[in-house]
């Protein structure tokens, strides 16, 4: 077996540091222990435990801390000598994480355990650190072992000790506080606690990553359901996949379950499924596997027990199949833990959170989710049914509430006739009245012929003539009129379209005369043959005739809007329903036209007709159409209106696919308003509910998410916004290559904002690849320059410069740029020493540099020469130009500052005379001269300063950063009363600037850097 040297061993340790979380670092650190040891170097084999100690917190291997802790402990009671100060500091804070463990491993006897804690706070008190951390220790402990009344006093104690070196953060003190209030069922105490970790003012390295999942259930529990819905949004994304957060997932899973996101649940399991083997902290395998069995109870009350769920040990299981084996596991944990407490403690706590029911019945989420399969068949649990059910309506009660239903053309009809229609197909056939079993034939064939079933024709067939048998005949001519509309929607050739159409109005006027439906029969056949006659009109015409391929909506001639006006005149007393109908579809007509001030009166007036002929469901779609008319003819205000009352009597409406367009239209219309981004959000978010309803996730659901991520970003809530848009990111990609481009920019923008400069990139360049072919190169270049900013973020400079030169070439194409060429080549030239600090870096750096200042004097010298009207503002390219001469600036003091830092820095002792000779030349060569490159810095700046000046009060702060760069810089040359004399100038002329011109603070912060430059 090979031996590693130290410098091998120093440099594993350093990339064991950077390395991913997980048993790959930790067995990498554990060889470099033994390496360590080997080689018998005491401090090295100390620093590699450390580290070894270190790679299994942040791990599911938590508990395996132990043994190098107490090698490590070994160490520090032969020679506390050899620790420093920070290495011994170090030492006792792993004392708490130990505590941990301890606590965490079931096989560590009782006795053992609270002998570690005396030893800790034995140690601690030697130390003279605080009580506090040993107290928590001890609450926890206490606690476990179901010793409450010791957990009480050790929880005071912990509160009342005085925090020091050795307190845990603040964020996770807070934590921990708030855990014990949820333990003694006190939620709204544990949030109090929580909200400055929640909020993001005290953070650590997995705060607020753990509390964000923890608060979920307080949340539910409590009825805060928006705080809960982002706490898991923004909370699992900073979770996933990471192995020492495996019960934060957990508990986002089980959140799922008891909030009707089962669906989700199940894709944040799948992401997970390689963590689901057994783990090292059994402790931590409880809880992540307990989030869970409350989610594969929960399927399984829901009746997918037989559905497969992810692989298990190696093997397929179906739900209930990984249920019991997950349940007889965790079990098994647990009662180990109960043996070593002596209390049933761990195995109550375990089966009372399995056995949770859900907190509310649905919370929609935002984040895209597959919906679940229909079960077979549910499996009803005493749990699922301890809340009686109201009772059910008789049947004899249910089929009045639906023909009632059905004559007022009430949008719940359908969903009565459906539950007439099980109850009725239990019964024996002898037993149902023939009428009624008509009634639910007809509900059957009309729900066929809007789906377009291929025997939708059959059926109504059958239906008309059982009425006719039955004797009601005003039923049977109505199922003829469907027929004659499932012929046009079928596509049946015109003649047959038309002979039905008029058989259909034929039976309607041969209803008896005292028939009181007559009336509305004839109507209804007439406008389905205004309409439907106006679509063969079209298609008659051939494909050269511009049409909508719809019966009523096309472009033809004045006829069609003639028949309706017509119509509508006629019926707007008898049958103000129908004649709303038709004032719709001369709206539409006149928008097909292009009109849309035509349009308008007609919609509003169908939408008013509909609402006083009592029938306000009616209104909607006009309201729903009349509101994105008005947003085109920019009336926000009136479109707001419309949007509003649409939503409004869509109350009573029971498709799902309405009251999504209803609350999409109202939240598009919000988004647009400075103030309406909150409310946008919440009207998305419920819209892009009932499209998943609707099984129109991938169409409208993937517009609703994408307006509610841009209502969250728009609040600033940008992890919320990115998390939903990825969701359903791939839908969006679909919907053409304009929002592709479009999305992937905001995604960027989104991830920038949350400080992922990597995947910002990513999602720049993808845009960028996609707009590439495109005839106008802007979008494409400033996606380049986009995502270079961001590749220079993230350090990867030569991927970033070669972005920023791509970029700088589509810019110099369309040659109406300049300003942009400019940034990028600054941004060039600050890249260029940022590897390499040598002479030609430095040389590039300037070359840039001034390649930027000639862009910018080409481009001032064409406005000058072409500008119309005479006058017309230069200032943006001054301004530039002013910018660019201050950045040379900064660049030259970089160099001069790196020139320093090396001549400061010690040789090597180990170079050789060769390299060291080699070096002196270097630097013979390229001897810099500090002082001229100084002169030049307060050149540059102060004819900055002097630009700015000329361009006005809005460039003051510019001016000022650029007179406070100057004065600095001769401090440095020796010529302090030079610089605070130019500095105190600027000052004297901001003091005689009338009141309102200088921006608040700017002269109290200048005159606070002259009394620096003096002092």
């Amino acid at each position: 077996m090979t031996v590693l040297t130290r410098e091998e061993i120093e440099q594993g340790l350093a990339e064991n540091r950077n390395s991913p979380n997980g048993t790959a670092r930790n067995a990498h650190a554990e060889v470099l222990v033994g390496a360590a040891e080997a080689i018998g170097d005491g401090p090295l084999f100390r620093t590699a435990l450390d580290n070894l100690i270190n790679a299994y917190l942040w791990s599911a291997e938590s508990s395996k801390m132990l043994v190098p802790f107490a090698r490590l402990l070994q160490e520090y009671d032969k020679d506390p000598g050899a620790f420093d100060r920070w290495d011994a500091h170090s030492l006792f804070w792993q004392f708490k994480w130990v505590a941990t463990a301890i606590s965490d491993s079931p096989e560590i006897p009782l006795p053992s355990a609270i002998g570690w804690l005396d030893e800790m706070e034995r140690r601690y008190r030697i130390a003279g650190y605080s009580e506090r951390p040993v107290r928590e220790s001890e609450m926890w402990l206490a606690d476990a072992i179901g010793d409450d009344d010791r957990a009480e006093r050790a929880h005071r104690a912990w509160l009342a000790a005085e925090r020091d070196d050795m307190s845990d953060c603040h964020a996770c003190e807070l934590n921990g506080q708030g855990a014990y209030a949820v333990l003694r069922g006190d939620d709204a105490r544990a949030l109090e606690l929580w909200q400055p970790v929640l909020a993001g003012e005290r953070t650590c390295a997995e705060e607020p990553h753990r509390l964000l999942a923890t608060s979920l259930l307080p949340l539910l529990r409590l009825g805060r359901f928006d705080e809960a819905r982002s706490h898991h949004v923004r909370g699992y994304r900073m979770a996933r996949g990471n192995e020492s957060l495996l019960p934060s997932i957990g508990k986002h899973i089980e959140f799922c379950a008891l909030s009707g996101n089962e669906s989700r649940g199940l894709e944040i399991l799948a992401e997970h499924a390689a963590h689901m083997s057994p783990l090292v902290n059994v402790d931590d395998q409880l809880a992540f596997h307990g989030g869970i069995l409350v989610l594969l109870r929960r399927l399984t009350e829901l009746g997918h027990g037989r559905s497969p769920a992810v692989p298990y040990d190696g093997a397929p299981h179906t739900v209930s199949e990984l249920y019991e084996v997950l349940r007889a596991s965790s079990l098994e944990i647990a009662r180990r833990f109960d043996a070593r407490n002596g209390t049933t403690r761990a195995s109550d706590r375990f089966l009372a959170r399995i056995e949770r029911e859900p907190l509310v019945d649905v919370l929609p989420l935002g984040v895209r989710s597959s919906a679940l399969p229909r079960p077979a068949a549910a499996v009803t649990t005493p749990a699922a049914t301890a809340v009686p059910a109201a009772p059910a309506p008789r049947l004899e009660e249910l089929v009045e509430r639906a023909r009632q239903a059905r004559d007022q053309r009430h949008p719940a009809a359908d969903a009565l006739w459906a539950e007439i229609g099980v109850r009725v197909d239990a019964r024996p056939q002898d037993e149902v009245d023939p009428l009624l079993a008509a009634d639910v034939a007809d509900q059957r064939a009309l729900t066929a012929a809007r789906a377009g079933a291929e025997n939708a024709a059959e059926l109504l067939e059958a239906v008309r003539d059982r009425y006719l048998e039955l004797g009601r005949a005003e039923r049977a001519a109505l199922a003829q009129l469907r027929l004659a509309s499932e012929a046009a929607q079928s596509g049946a050739e015109p003649r047959r379209i038309r002979e039905l159409l008029a058989t259909a109005l034929k039976a309607a006027e041969a209803l008896d005369a005292d028939e009181p439906l007559r009336g509305r029969r004839i109507a209804l056949a007439e406008l389905s043959s205004i309409r439907v006659e106006s679509y063969l009109r079209s298609l008659e015409a051939g494909p050269d005739h511009e049409h909508l391929h719809e019966p009523g909506q096309d472009h033809g001639h004045g006829e069609l809007a003639a028949e309706l006006a017509a119509f509508a005149s006629s019926y707007e007393e008898a049958l103000p329903d129908l004649a709303a109908e038709a004032e719709e579809m001369l709206g539409r007509v006149a928008l097909s036209q292009g009109d849309p001030e035509r349009a308008l009166p007609l919609l509003a007036a169908s939408a008013a007709r509909a609402v006083s002929a009592g029938m306000p469901w009616q209104a909607v779609d006009a309201l729903v159409l009349r509101a994105g008319v008005l947003m085109s003819v920019e009336r926000p205000e009136e479109a707001q209106e419309a949007a509003r009352s649409a939503l409004e009597h869509s109350a009573q409406v029971a498709e799902a696919e309405t009251q999504a367009v209803v609350r999409l239209t109202l939240a598009d219309i919000l988004l647009r308003r400075t103030d309406g981004a909150a409310e946008a959000a919440e009207h998305a978010l419920t819209a892009a509910h009932w499209f998943d309803q609707a099984d129109l996730t991938a169409d409208g659901g993937a517009q609703a998410r994408l307006v509610l991520a841009r209502a969250y970003a728009r609040e600033g809530r940008h992890a919320d916004a990115a998390e939903v848009l990825q969701s359903t990111l791939p839908d969006l990609l679909e919907h053409g290559e304009g929002q592709a481009v479009s999305v992937r920019e905001f995604l960027g923008d989104l991830l920038r904002q949350l400080n992922d400069p990597r995947a910002a990139a990513e999602q720049y360049l993808l845009a960028a690849e996609v707009a590439k072919g495109w005839e106008d190169p802007h979008p494409q270049a400033a996606l380049a320059q986009a995502a270079a900013e961001q590749l220079s973020a993230a350090r990867l400079d030569l991927e970033a410069t070669a972005a920023y030169e791509r970029s700088l070439e589509l810019f110099r194409v369309t040659g109406d740029a300049p300003v942009a060429e400019v940034r990028i080549l600054r941004s060039l030239a600050w890249l260029a020493p940022r590897e390499s600090t040598g002479a030609p870096a430095w040389a590039r750096a300037r070359e840039l540099m001034d390649e930027a200042c000639a862009v910018l004097e080409a481009a001032l010298a064409e406005h000058a020469a072409n500008a119309e009207p005479a006058g017309a503002d230069a200032s943006p390219l001054r301004a530039e130009l002013a910018q660019t001469w201050l950045q040379l600036a900064q660049v030259l003091d970089w160099r001069v500052t790196s020139h320093e830092q090396s001549e400061d820095e010690p040789g090597d002792e180990s170079e050789s005379a060769s390299e060291s000779e080699s070096a002196s030349a270097s630097a013979s060569a390229s001897e810099v001269d500090v002082q001229a490159l100084r002169l030049e810095e307060i050149d540059l700046t102060a004819r900055a300063g002097e630009l700015y000046a000329e361009l006005g009060p809005n460039h003051l702060g510019d001016r000022l950063q650029c007179v406070q760069y100057a004065a600095w810089t001769e401090q440095e040359i020796g010529r302090e009363d030079e610089g605070a004399t130019r500095l105190a100038a600027l000052i004297e002329e901001l003091r005689a600037m009338p009141e309102g011109v200088v921006p608040d603070g700017l002269l109290e912060r200048a005159q606070s850097s002259l009394d620096s430059l003096r002092s």
